[in-house]
């Protein structure tokens, strides 16, 4: 059997982890019996939330699933820079009538990792991707001995590398059209992200460079654009947006309406609402405040914690973290195992044209 977490399903269709809520057991679940891989997101939860999450799918599905978790950031902050961006957002604390969080309380930066982690390998899950760094070998050892895959998010050649060296299973490549953040290994403050690399380009490229099975994510929404990416190389298929308009998403209400509200007419990468580059639909706050935001994650996302859910409580997405790939505009509010199905024909569709086309050439 492969070692890529497609083995372990019916279809080459992944639901992304998307952490601040769009993830929850009911999608991952409905993902799950449909032929997918459902994803929880164990990022902003404390440990027992994280385990308490996991229960719940069991209880939902007994078919294999995903978690996923935040690698520490080791990145240096400017406090000064963080302070400074506080004070700017000193207005939206006002408009929203509440109290930004003060500095001694924006929360840690390892995010329970270490916690997670020991949940994971004393009650092993069937398969467990990490974002924003690659775990050292012995970690990743330790999982594969527990009976967990292990996926690795990576936005280049070198992060794919470096995967490999360190015994990953699979690489979850992303590109540049990616909603959400960015999963770099390392956040570079003289970067905004926008240097990143289109996703059939970075398949293409990945592919040449290691001998992982790969999950391509970026701005997939349609089963034809499964049908490209496996072309390319991949294995599956990792799509966050088109599930977080389903029913079974935990994303608010205003945020999903977002998603095909012509209002809202394209994505930026912005560090406004957590410190590092991030993909979401353009709004007011993103306008505003972006252009002053630090490269201090997650300290900004701390900060911007009751910010956001102040806007989300007044159903304002003006000031929310409307987190979205490229290819929002094609969001379909299917319930998630009709997704999976209509995807699964349409990528089965593609594939029958494809062999088609390639029958007639060969004659």
């Amino acid at each position: 059997m492969s070692s890529a977490p497609n083995g372990l399903h019916q279809y080459p269709i992944v639901q992304a982890p998307m952490a601040g809520g769009g993830s929850c057991p009911p999608l991952a679940a409905a993902v799950c019996e449909a032929g997918g891989l459902g994803y929880l997101a164990g990022g902003y939860k404390t440990a027992d939330g994280m385990y308490q999450e996991i229960k719940r799918l069991r209880g939902l599905t007994r078919r294999p699933f995903g978690v996923n978790l935040f690698v520490p950031q080791t990145t240096s902050v400017d406090p000064a820079a963080v302070e400074a961006y506080r004070g700017q957002l000193a207005g939206e604390a006002s408009w929203y009538e509440i109290s930004l969080a003060p500095e001694d309380t924006v929360g840690t930066c390892d995010d329970g990792y270490d916690a997670k982690l020991a949940i994971l390998l004393e009650d092993p899950v069937p398969v467990v991707s990490f974002t924003f760094g690659c775990p050292p070998a012995e970690v990743l050892s330790a999982l594969r001995q527990a009976g967990t895959r292990t996926v690795v998010t990576v936005t280049s050649v070198e992060e794919a590398k470096a995967a490999q060296d360190a015994g990953a299973d699979c690489v979850c490549v992303q590109g540049i059209e990616a909603g959400g953040h960015q999963g770099t290994h390392r956040d570079d403050p003289h970067l905004d992200g926008t240097a990143g690399v289109g996703l059939l380009a970075l398949v293409g490229l990945v592919r040449e460079a290691v001998a992982l099975p790969i999950v391509a994510a970026g701005g997939i929404m349609r089963g034809s654009q499964i049908a490209a990416v496996l072309a390319a190389g991949a294995e599956a298929a990792q799509l966050g947006t088109a599930f977080l308009a389903c029913p079974e998403s935990g994303a608010d209400p205003a945020h999903k309406k977002a998603l095909t509200d012509p209002l809202f007419t394209h994505t930026e990468l912005t560090r406004a609402f957590s410190g590092r580059p991030a993909r979401g639909l353009v709004n007011r706050f993103m306008r505003e405040h972006g252009p002053y935001a630090p490269a201090a994650y997650p300290q900004v996302h701390h900060i911007t914690s009751g910010l956001r859910k102040a806007a989300a409580a007044a159903g304002d997405p003006q000031g929310m973290a409307l987190w979205a790939g490229q290819g929002h505009r094609l969001a379909r509010p299917l319930p998630a195992g009709q997704l999976v199905e209509v995807l699964a024909a349409e990528l089965a569709e593609a594939q029958r044209v494809l062999q088609m086309l390639k029958m007639r050439s060969a004659s």
